[in-house]
């Protein structure tokens, strides 16, 4: 019996270093592959959704660009979720995920970020008239936000005496306040102003930021190579002006590449 179980040891160890040095050759893999697996919400516009049937929007931009300059033929975009999100990186459903998703301690231990590529800022919206004017006036009222998010999140922490209502994706929750149904959302400001203008939905942001959020690309931990060709290829995207040229295109006029000095 013992002689027996020093093989399966053995195997069990070999097969651990295995995963580790297959996750440091992300890279090499999606370029022989000719293909990288992009996971998004594809219901988050601006920043990424699906129009007449193909995804579009900043971050999509941003997928396709950063694969032309790792050499990647083609980005397959997978439709999941911000709750999947993690599980599916490590899980090996998709390479990486390029939506908008916060850099945080919680999950830096459990995937790999590239540097900042965007940042978020979280807003009350509301309807006219309803009075809200800050995060003190929504005690007590009913708050939409969407699941897995941080201003999810955020809202939990920060509003105790609030009725949180969770949705699957931002426009449902504006929808809800704009139908009166909800009180208020906690809404990225660039996301809330352009689906309420989209669904001419009568909701506004209401007072200040909340709190800002610094998003990168998450992928599996331990893909080296990987990250320090994805961190150069943001880098040379922010510098040679083709960050501020997508952004400008997608969130009314903003430049990204100035609101990430200082990141």
């Amino acid at each position: 019996m013992i002689r027996s179980s020093l093989p399966i040891v053995l195997i069990a160890a070999v097969a651990g270093c295995g995963s580790g040095q297959a996750q440091s050759d992300l890279l090499q893999r999606v370029k022989t592959a000719g293909v990288i697996r992009v996971a998004q919400t594809q219901a988050n516009p601006p920043w990424n959704f699906l129009e007449n049937g193909k995804p579009v929007g900043y971050d999509v931009d941003v997928a396709n660009e950063l694969a032309k300059r790792l050499g990647i033929a083609k980005v397959e975009f997978v439709p999941s979720n911000f709750q999947s999100f993690i599980a599916g990186v490590q899980a090996g459903r998709f390479d990486a995920v390029i939506s908008g998703q916060t850099i945080t301690e919680e999950r830096k231990k459990q995937v790999d970020f590239s540097r900042p590529y965007e940042v978020n800022g979280i807003s009350i919206f509301v309807a006219a008239g309803s009075g809200i004017g800050g995060l003190a006036d929504l005690n007590g009222k009913k708050v939409a936000v969407t699941a897995g998010t941080t201003q999810a999140a955020f809202a939990k922490k920060s509003i105790p005496g609030a009725d949180i209502k969770t949705y699957d994706n931002a426009t449902l929750g504006l929808t809800e306040v704009a139908r009166s149904r909800a009180d208020a959302a906690l809404v990225s400001r660039f996301q809330g102003a352009f689906l309420a203008q989209k669904n001419a939905l009568t909701v506004k942001p209401a007072g200040p930021l909340l709190e800002s959020e610094v998003n990168g690309i998450s992928f599996a931990k331990g893909s080296a190579t990987f990250k320090q060709a994805v961190d150069k290829a943001l880098g040379d995207m922010i510098s040679d002006g083709t960050l501020s040229a997508i952004s400008k295109k997608w969130l009314g006029g903003l430049d990204m590449a100035e609101q990430l000095k200082g990141v």
